[in-house]
C-alpha cells in the first residue's frame, strides 16, 4: 500500500505548499508514529516555556493535539490559537477541543499569518516547515517573528530520525525518505529572521527543535 495516497491534500487550501485534508487518518498515524505522542509533545511544550497566562500561536496545527497541550499549559488565563492551511484540519481540531474554552482554531497560512504584530508571547510550529515550498520558508519564519511580542519565544520543530534500529528502519520507508528530503535546517531560517539566543534539542523518536527569542 502506498501510504502517501491516504494523506489526501486539502480541497480548500488557505496557503501554498503541501496540505493534508484527512485529519482523522493523520491523527491516528501520528499517534502510532510517536508511540502515543504525549511524551514527545510534552517535551515540545516544555521547550517552548509556555507559562500560565501566555498567548500562544500554533502554526500548522494539524488536528490540534499539540494545541490542546499548549492550552493546558497556558491555563484559563491564557489562550491558544491554532492555524492550518487545511480547513479540514482546523474544523476537526475545533470539534475535538470544545471542552477547552481557551483554545480555538482557524484556517491560515504560515507565510501570511492573520494576526497583528506582537500579538503572541509564544509561537510554535511542529512538523510543518517541510510542507512549505523552500522559497516560502524564510517568509513564514519572518511572519512568525512579526506576530511575537518583544521578548517572546519561537519554537520550530521538524522531522529528524533517531539513531536506533527501529528509527532507521522506519526512516528507510519511501514515505519517510520523501519527507526527509523536504526537510531543511531550521537554524539558518531562525537566524535570518533576526531572532537570537538560539537553542536546539532533540525530541525522540522523530523530531528536533530550535528555540529562539525576539529581541
Amino acid at each position: 500500500m502506498n501510504v502517501a495516497k491516504l494523506f489526501r491534500p486539502s480541497s480548500r487550501p488557505a496557503g501554498r505548499g503541501i496540505t493534508i485534508g484527512t485529519p482523522r487518518f493523520y491523527d491516528l498515524s501520528a499517534a502510532v508514529l510517536f508511540r502515543g505522542r504525549r511524551r514527545s509533545y510534552r517535551a515540545l511544550v516544555a521547550a517552548a516555556g509556555v507559562r500560565a497566562g501566555d498567548r500562544v500561536l500554533d502554526v500548522g496545527c494539524g488536528p490540534g493535539y499539540l494545541a490542546r497541550m499548549l492550552a493546558e499549559a497556558a491555563g484559563p488565563e491564557g489562550s491558544v490559537v491554532g492555524i492550518d492551511a487545511a480547513p479540514e484540519m482546523t474544523e476537526y481540531a475545533a470539534r475535538r477541543t470544545r471542552h477547552l474554552p481557551n483554545c480555538r482554531f482557524e484556517p491560515g497560512a504560515a507565510e501570511a499569518i492573520p494576526f497583528a504584530d506582537g500579538t503572541f508571547d509564544v509561537v510554535v510550529s511542529s512538523l510543518m516547515m517541510h510542507h512549505l515550498p523552500e522559497g516560502e520558508r524564510a517568509r513564514a519564519v519572518a511572519d512568525m517573528r512579526r506576530v511575537l511580542r518583544p521578548g517572546g519565544t519561537l519554537l520550530l520543530a521538524d522531522y529528524r530520525p533517531g539513531g536506533g534500529a527501529l528509527s532507521r528502519l522506519h526512516a528507510s520507508t519511501r514515505h519517510m525518505r520523501a519527507m526527509e528530503r523536504r526537510v531543511s535546517p531550521l537554524e539558518p531560517l531562525v537566524a535570518e529572521a533576526g531572532l537570537t539566543d538560539l537553542v536546539t534539542g532533540d525530541v525522540p523518536p522523530w523530531m528536533y527543535y530550535v528555540r529562539a527569542v525576539r529581541r
